[in-house]
């Protein structure tokens, strides 16, 4: 019981939803997109990624010096039945102005950072969870 309400905690927030409908849309977002996209500091948007990935909800995979959340690996039924709900939730959310600002954010990086350093996008391979009929 206390596993299932870490995750439900996890997931009372609004600032963690729009994170999590980013990574659902996008498979992986690094935490500097993350900042651009909902207009918040580096370290609140660390913060709230660590309270997911803590509830093993979120992973994180690094590259460099960038580093990007997905969807954890092993999620187990009652996380995979909880985030296939909450997917299906956060997809009939209006998320235009966030997602123009990560478009944003990634147009601007793919100017800065050059082809031999870059970490690329999505760089795992998706995890697509299953619809339950």
């Amino acid at each position: 019981m206390h596993d299932l309400a870490t995750v439900l905690r996890a997931l009372a927030d609004e600032t963690r939803l729009q994170m999590l409908a980013l990574v659902f849309e996008h498979d992986e977002v690094c935490v500097n997109d993350f900042t651009e996209a909902l207009a918040i500091s580096q370290s609140k948007a660390s913060r709230h990624l660590q309270y997911l990935k803590h509830a093993r909800v979120l992973d994180d995979r690094r590259a460099g010096l960038w580093a990007f959340y997905g969807i954890a690996p092993d999620l187990g039924p009652e996380r995979e039945a909880l985030l296939g709900v909450m997917r299906r939730l956060l997809a009939a959310r209006d998320l235009s102005k966030i997602e123009e600002r990560l478009e944003r954010s990634r147009a601007r990086r793919e100017k800065t950072v050059p082809p031999s350093g870059r970490s690329g996008h999505p760089g795992r391979k998706a995890r697509v969870l299953r619809k339950r009929a």
